[in-house]
């Protein structure tokens, strides 16, 4: 008896063992969804840039709590690149991801990124979702929905956000405007989609200042050639019915700081956009900055997850709030996961076509909370161009005491806009 116990508790312990000795095979059996992230940390974005990347950190513990919860053996695993909103660095990053296995990314940043890797996204069916990209199609070169089908942006293009701007300038009672650009496809984009919505709106278009990609270190030349504009236009109609209007992203900045403070660029209304809403960069020269308003549309949509989000973006020390790009990225990064494990258990393996027509999918159920979970920027509804069709934007201000503030906000059913102040 006394030599069969020990055979029994021999026996026991053995098998408790392998009970233990089997836990890590099991996480390590885990599939990990490859997930690339190109965005700007050290380029005229960073701001945002840097919101993306830490809201990213937060949606990897979301849903590898969300994959564990439901038994499902996958994780997710981001390799984040800096593309520094360069075309040409974006280009080496995604074929240095694709290199790596990687066929799915959030990003790049930049509408002028997005044409330049256009080619070999469609080539070599990589899936991305861009958070910011907001040129319209044509614009990106395309004809077709076709042409675009493993490209998909979770934030309102500048048709939208043009309809804004018009509305804005009509409001504020601006009669005559001079516009300056980055020499991109986005920066030219807003500028071509904007001049016919201008016309119709009845304001004057003086002309147009375009400076190069990446921005220049000196921008005496440009800030000179619209000061000669606005000289021109005074001469018929006063400051206060006079705008500058800049498509540009935080180079705006460096721009307004080169500008002497006895210039007549300081005394009329800047119109910012999504480039320079809420940029840390414009608070370094909110004296000036303030001066001229600065007034910055930037697309707006949360839904009933984004407080939770917003908890934790704040307990972790990033910052007040993610932005919105962050958090298109953070639903972006659901959609893609979701959509990739739907796909790889009905083909086995992934299939980019297949996750071209699960993607929509997905993306109408992930809105409506049929996985268990609600988007942090609200409905999201796709065109025909896999681009987000509807979206409202809020109008943020620069302050005296050097902050950002909402000044109003454009309704996209309402086609109007309602000032907080």
């Amino acid at each position: 008896m006394r030599r069969k116990s020990k055979i029994l508790v021999a026996a026991v312990l053995m098998a408790v063992v392998i009970a233990l000795c089997a836990q890590p095979t099991q996480t390590a059996e885990k599939t990990p969804t490859k997930i690339g992230v190109m965005i700007d940390l050290s380029g005229p974005l960073t701001t945002y840039g840097n919101s993306i990347k830490n809201t990213l950190e937060i949606a990897k513990e979301d849903i590898d709590a969300y994959l564990e919860e439901k038994g499902l053996p996958y994780t997710v695993e981001f390799y984040v690149e800096d593309t520094k909103v360069d075309p040409k660095v974006s280009l080496e990053k995604v074929q240095s991801l694709h290199s790596k296995g990687i066929n799915l990314a959030i990003g790049p940043m930049g509408s002028g990124e997005v044409k330049n890797i256009m080619g070999y996204v469609q080539s070599n069916k990589i899936i991305i979702i861009s958070p910011s990209s907001t040129a319209l199609p044509s614009l990106l070169g395309l004809t077709k929905p076709e042409d675009k089908k493993y490209v998909f942006r979770f934030v309102g293009t500048d048709d939208l956000q043009t309809d804004a701007i018009t509305a804005e300038l009509k409001a504020l009672g601006v009669k005559a405007v001079l516009i300056t650009y980055i020499g991109n496809a986005w920066g030219k984009g807003l500028y071509e989609t904007i001049k016919p919505k201008l016309d119709d709106a009845g304001i004057e278009i003086k002309g147009y200042v375009e400076y190069p990609e990446p921005p220049p270190a000196d921008f005496s030349p440009f800030i000179a050639e619209l000061e000669g504009q606005l000289n021109d236009l005074l001469q018929t109609y006063d400051a206060s019915e006079v705008a500058v209007v800049a498509f540009s992203y935080e180079e705006a900045a460096t721009m307004l700081a080169q500008t002497k403070d006895d210039s007549p660029l300081l005394n009329v209304v800047w119109i910012g956009c999504d480039g320079t809403a809420l940029s840390d960069k414009m608070l370094e020269v909110c004296d000036k900055a303030s001066k001229v308003r600065m007034l910055s549309t930037l697309f707006e949509s949360k839904g009933e997850a984004y407080d939770e989000l917003a908890k934790k973006y704040k307990e972790r020390g990033f910052g007040d709030s993610p932005y919105q790009y962050a958090l298109n990225a953070y639903d972006g990064a659901w959609v893609l996961v979701l959509s990739y494990i739907e796909v790889v258990n009905e083909k086995g393996s992934y299939d980019a076509d297949a996750m071209n027509a699960k993607i929509p999918e997905v993306t109408e159920k992930y809105s409506k909370g049929e996985y268990g979970v609600k988007p942090v920027s609200g409905y999201i509804e796709l065109n025909e161009w896999n681009d987000r069709a509807s979206g409202d934007y809020a109008i943020y201000e620069v302050t005296e005491e050097c902050s950002w503030k909402t000044a109003g906000l454009w309704k996209f059913v309402e086609q109007k806009i309602e000032w907080y102040e």
